[in-house]
C-alpha cells in the first residue's frame, strides 16, 4: 500500500485550475520531494489530499483512507507543516504544542521535549513574542512530535536560518530512517537533491513528472560543455535535440537528449579543443522538463 495515492485529482477554482489529474504514488517509507516554483500547485495538492479544500474530481488516499470521507482522521494521523503558520494570539508555545497532541489522542511529550531542545525553542514564551523562524518551529515540532506514519511539508525550511535549516532536516532523515514517509514539498532543489529518493515535478498544476531520482539522473538529458569553435550551421542538424543552451567565448553548454554518436559526428566537422559529457544537476533537469 502505498502512503500516498492520486487518480486523477484534479481542483479548480470556478474557472480557474489549481491541480489537473493529477496521477501520484508516494510509497511507505519513502522520502519523497515535490518541486515546483511558487504557483505551480504545491499547496493546493497537499491541502486537497489533507481534506482542507474538496477536490473538483479524482480521487485520492492517505495511508489507505480517502481524503473525503475519512478527512478527520486523517488530520489526526498525520503531520503536517503548512507554509504559513498561524496561532491564537496569547497562547504560550508550550500550550499550543499539549493542545496539538490532545487533538491526536497522544500524551507522551517526550518527543516534544527532545524537539524544541533540539530547535532551540523556549516552550515558556507566547506565541505573539516569537520570531517568523520561531514560529515556523513550533509547527514543526506540532507536525512530528507525535511520530507519524506520514509527515507532509509544505516549503517547510523557509523561515529557518541555515543552521537550524540543517538540523531540521537531520530530524526528517532520522524520522524516516523510524519508518515514517516525508513527502517534501519545496522550490529549493538543492534540498531535494540531497535528502530525497523520489520527487515529482509539477507545472501549472500538473505533475511533468515523477521517479526515483537515481532514475530522474540517468534518464533522458546529458550535460554538455564543449571547448573550441561551434559552427551553429553543424549544430542546427541536432538543434531538436539541445535545450538550454548557453555559450560564453570560447565555451559551450547545453543539455542533449538525442543520440551520443549522433552528437559526437556532428562535433567531430567542428574545431573542438575539448568536450565533456555528465550527468546534470536535479536543477538542470528540473528546467529541461520544466521548459519542455
Amino acid at each position: 500500500m502505498n502512503a500516498i495515492e492520486t487518480h486523477k485529482l484534479s481542483k479548480y477554482y470556478g474557472k480557474q485550475k489549481g491541480i489537473d489529474s493529477l496521477n501520484l504514488n508516494v510509497e511507505k517509507g519513502d522520502f519523497f520531494g515535490f518541486i515546483g516554483p511558487n504557483g505551480a500547485g504545491k499547496s493546493t495538492t497537499i491541502r486537497t489530499l489533507l481534506g482542507l479544500i474538496k477536490p473538483t474530481s479524482g480521487s485520492g488516499t492517505i495511508l489507505g483512507l480517502d481524503i473525503v470521507k475519512d478527512k478527520k482522521k486523517i488530520l489526526r494521523e498525520v503531520g503536517y507543516l503548512p507554509a504559513e503558520v498561524q496561532y491564537y494570539s496569547g497562547m504560550k508555545v508550550k500550550d499550543i504544542l499539549k493542545y496539538s497532541l490532545r487533538l491526536r489522542k497522544y500524551k507522551d511529550d517526550t518527543h516534544t521535549k527532545e524537539l524544541c531542545k533540539r530547535l532551540d525553542l523556549d516552550p515558556q514564551k507566547k506565541v505573539d513574542d516569537l520570531s517568523l523562524g520561531n514560529k515556523k518551529k513550533v509547527g514543526i515540532v506540532s507536525a512530528i512530535q507525535h511520530k507519524p506514519e506520514l509527515i507532509i511539508l509544505d516549503e517547510a525550511t523557509s523561515g529557518l536560518d541555515p543552521l537550524m535549516q540543517r538540523e531540521f532536516l537531520d530530524i526528517l532523515e532520522e524520522e524516516n530512517k523510524r519508518g515514517a514517509t516525508i513527502f517534501f514539498s519545496s522550490h529549493i532543489l538543492s534540498e531535494i537533491q540531497a535528502h530525497c529518493r523520489s520527487a515529482a515535478f509539477i507545472k501549472n498544476g500538473s505533475i511533468l513528472v515523477s521517479n526515483k531520482l537515481e532514475n530522474l539522473e540517468e534518464a533522458g538529458a546529458k550535460k554538455v560543455i564543449i571547448t573550441g569553435e561551434i559552427d551553429d550551421n553543424y549544430l542546427s542538424h541536432i538543434e531538436q535535440d539541445i535545450k538550454d543552451l548557453k555559450k560564453e567565448d570560447k565555451y559551450t553548454n547545453f543539455l542533449y537528449t538525442g543520440d551520443v554518436k549522433r552528437l559526437l559526428a556532428v562535433l567531430s566537422l567542428m574545431k573542438v579543443e575539448d568536450i565533456r559529457i555528465t550527468e546534470p544537476s536535479l536543477e538542470e533537469l528540473f528546467m529541461h522538463y520544466y521548459e519542455r
